[in-house]
């Protein structure tokens, strides 16, 4: 795609090692590529997924990926996690972020306080390694922004992925420093007209896209596609350009800057 040439799209979370991906890996990338889509961020929900994730990053050198555990695992945080995440950070250059790490009060698959202990120790973690920080939040706002303010000035970076709160959130995190990322939740009839305006409040230096494939496939693709991928971030991009009313070109440019940025690979230009 000529438009992706100079300023190829970056994907800064697709959950890649999720099982729908197993049999077909190679060719989801392949039509990611074709489409302008040439790096990409694997998210990484548990250390079993952050092992698996490392594994794909040593076979496509178009990937990095995250460690960490998604508060939907939080119970598997213990005395050696932290230890853990530690070691294979030390071993794998190709670990960019601490994550995904956060609050899901919405379904509420671990306990509150468990959620906030994870949360806390992958905080320190990324402060202790000086490392991005890759975040989750769903309807826990109000436990959420108070524990990352306290932490905020030993950490470097930090994205608010998959960002669908409301304007007082985005505001909050804005105030923090936090980089956004919007996912095609924008492009849904239903749920995502409010990001349709919130997005012209991000700043252009702070605004990051994702898929979060194989989730959050967008409402207004084909009724027969059932599964999202990256190939579609052109189609997010777009219709995050169109309601900033800038070129998509401008658009690719800046949040690929930005995510090389985010992720400190402006140096590593040998692994696209």
């Amino acid at each position: 795609m000529s438009s992706f040439e100079n300023f190829p799209l970056f994907d800064i979370g697709a959950n890649l090692t999720h099982s729908s991906f197993d049999a077909d890996c190679e060719q989801v990338l392949a039509d990611a590529a074709a489409v302008g889509v040439k790096q990409i961020m694997v998210t990484s929900s548990s250390i079993n997924e952050s092992i698996k994730a490392i594994a794909l990053c040593a076979q496509y050198p178009q990937l990095n990926c995250t460690c960490g555990i998604h508060p939907h695992h939080a119970n598997d945080w213990g005395p050696n996690t932290a230890a853990q995440i530690q070691q294979l950070v030390k071993q794998h250059a190709c670990i960019k972020a601490i994550g995904e790490t956060g609050l899901d009060f919405y379904r509420d698959i671990c306990p509150r306080e468990q959620q906030e202990l994870a949360f806390i120790g992958q905080l320190q973690i990324a402060a202790q390694l000086q490392l991005p920080v890759f975040l989750h939040e769903r309807d826990a706002f109000e436990r959420f922004a108070p524990i990352l303010k306290t932490y905020r000035t030993s950490l470097t970076k930090v994205v608010v992925h998959c960002f669908t709160g409301e304007k007082s959130a985005l505001f909050a995190y804005l105030d923090m420093d936090c980089y956004i990322g919007i996912t095609g939740w924008i492009c849904d009839e239903r749920r995502g007209q409010h990001l349709q305006e919130l997005v012209k409040h991000i700043p252009s230096n702070r605004l990051l896209i994702e898929t979060d494939a194989p989730y959050l496939l967008p409402r207004d693709l084909p009724k027969k596609i059932r599964r999202n991928e990256p190939q579609f971030l052109p189609h997010i991009a777009s219709t995050i350009a169109h309601y900033l009313n800038i070129p998509l070109a401008a658009l690719s440019q800046k949040t690929h800057e930005n995510s090389r940025l985010f992720f400190n690979l402006q140096e590593s230009a040998s692994r696209e």
